[in-house]
């Protein structure tokens, strides 16, 4: 089974013969180019383009990310799923208002339902989350009301602020959380959210790679420049599917800490070790499996992404109503 590689330690990484070669320091270790699904670029590394295209014929995505670990650009391979009939039936669906609402629509009436299985989760468990439950349910019949994009992603802003709100109920009480700050991160836990915040958009664009979806054609957020807004619109979804409640969990087991993160002046980040704990609980994320109501198998949180894809095709044909992912446990 292919998975995803992360790489921290400054390394040198080549093609030797069938496989990925990594120098750290002189100390060379092997990777079977088979087994390798994307690659994820922490810190400083030396590539060179005998590598570039040896992934590129390997079809394996490339993601890399700044000093303070956060996302700044992909190498994607030549695509190998093109279809033409696919990407106009696509941009048909974004230029249509009332198609383009149908699918925005579903991707925050998703969104906000995963929203509420989470609080629901932790009510269960004696937390004071009654009040902001019933508001964000309210809130969330209001999306089928909504007549424009900017109507849609007002209702989302409010049901998002809500929330955060709820965290520092969630959270260990010690722990400092009063709003959610983006640009840059000011403390731990917005320094978590961003971190895993990226680390979900690309794992969106890695299985949208594997698709006929144009990624840079979305409906929720405006296509722009510079931007695969298709993985952000399906990243509204899978946020806290992924990622939200594995911070609860590990910040409230003590697993993380203030201590995994660097403060300088206004901007949080995590450490390398920090980093490291992080991704090793999210790949196990990714991996742990629940058994799928309508294919009645087993499937992994990374294969709902795309079969979340999947939908979106049959839905733009004309084949199938798409209808967002909801947490059913």
């Amino acid at each position: 089974m292919k998975q995803s590689l992360y790489l921290f330690s400054n390394c040198t990484v080549k093609r030797k013969d069938n496989t990925l070669m990594f120098d750290i320091d002189g100390a060379k270790k092997y990777r079977p180019v088979e087994s390798v699904a994307d690659i994820f670029l922490f810190g400083e590394h030396t590539l060179n383009t005998k590598l570039l295209n040896f992934l590129g014929q390997k079809k394996i995505p490339v993601h890399i990310f700044n000093y303070y670990g956060f996302y700044s650009g992909s190498f994607f391979p030549r695509e190998q799923y093109l279809s033409g009939h696919v990407t106009i039936s696509q941009a048909k669906h974004y230029l249509d208002t009332e198609k383009r609402m149908d699918l925005a629509y579903e991707f925050l009436n998703a969104a906000a339902s995963n929203i509420l299985t989470n609080l629901t989760y932790y009510k269960n468990r004696g937390r004071e989350l009654e009040a902001k439950i019933s508001q964000i349910k309210n809130l969330k019949k209001t999306l089928r009301n909504a007549d424009s994009i900017a109507y849609l992603m007002g209702i989302e802003g409010n049901i998002r602020e809500l929330y955060y709100s709820t965290f520092k109920e969630i959270l260990r009480p010690e722990t400092e959380f009063k709003k959610r700050v983006k640009r840059p991160p000011d403390n731990f836990i917005n320094s978590l959210i961003s971190f895993g915040n990226s680390l979900v958009y690309t794992s969106v664009l890695s299985e949208l790679y594997r698709t006929q979806l144009d990624p840079t054609v979305s409906f929720l957020h405006e296509p722009g420049f510079r931007r695969y807004s298709l993985a952000l619109d399906l990243s509204e979804i899978f946020k806290p599917v992924l990622m939200d409640r594995m911070i609860f969990s590990l910040v409230n087991k003590k697993e993380l800490a203030e201590t995994d993160t660097e403060k300088n002046l206004n901007y949080c980040y995590l450490k390398d070790n920090g980093r490291m704990k992080f991704l090793r609980k999210y790949d196990e994320r990714l991996k742990t499996t629940v058994k799928h109501k309508k294919l009645n198998r087993h499937v992994s949180y990374k294969r709902l992404i795309r079969l979340e894809c999947y939908k979106i095709v049959k839905h733009i044909l004309g084949e199938e109503k798409y209808v967002g992912f909801k947490m059913w446990w």
